[in-house]
């Protein structure tokens, strides 16, 4: 069953908290560096965890990470990180938190090598799962197959956000005809 028919059979609030990801956000490209980063962050942690029990905390997140300021984030300190790991709010694990700050960098170096974090994923557009995985393990910290995998379905960079006969799907194929060539 996909995501798109499991919504409408959850009970609220997660009911409403995952149908706002669905019809908002999930599949939708995302054009500003921050929030791609955001987005990194956000399914980096939700490893081992409900991607529900991260919708919630996002606003956490995003204070916590300096509403995702690459520059701010790569800057951080070894108080930035003990900050971090003792904010309840968002999820106390040291691999996830160095891997944030690591990828702040690394995204860094990206932006100036290809002029922003969203010009290289373009670049390396389009490529099957499988090569992607191994660019990301590459490339960043904590990035293994569903984590890569779900960041870029909900990015559009591969298919299987929505199911094709999806309103949102087909919304997403309109105004985006780059993602229909998947």
């Amino acid at each position: 069953m996909s995501y798109c028919n499991y919504i409408p059979m959850m009970k609220e609030p997660s009911r409403s908290i995952h149908q706002n990801y669905h019809d908002n956000h999930y599949g939708f490209p995302i054009h500003d560096d921050n929030e791609l980063f955001g987005r990194l962050i956000m399914e980096i942690n939700q490893a081992g965890l409900s991607w529900e029990t991260i919708l919630k905390k996002e606003e956490n997140f995003r204070k916590a990470y300096d509403n995702f300021n690459l520059e701010k984030v790569a800057a951080y300190t070894e108080k930035d990180r003990e900050r971090l790991l003792n904010d309840a709010g968002i999820i106390r694990n040291k691999l996830k938190v160095n891997a944030a700050i690591e990828n702040a960098k690394t995204i860094l170096l990206l932006q100036k090598e290809y002029g922003s974090f969203e010009k290289w994923l373009e670049h390396q557009h389009p490529k099957p799962k499988e090569e992607w995985v191994k660019l990301f393990k590459k490339t960043f910290r904590f990035t293994g197959g569903e984590i890569v995998n779900e960041f870029l379905m909900s990015i559009g960079y591969l298919s299987g956000a929505h199911s094709p006969s999806c309103p949102v799907h087909i919304a997403i194929l309109e105004t985006n005809p780059m993602w229909a060539k998947q």
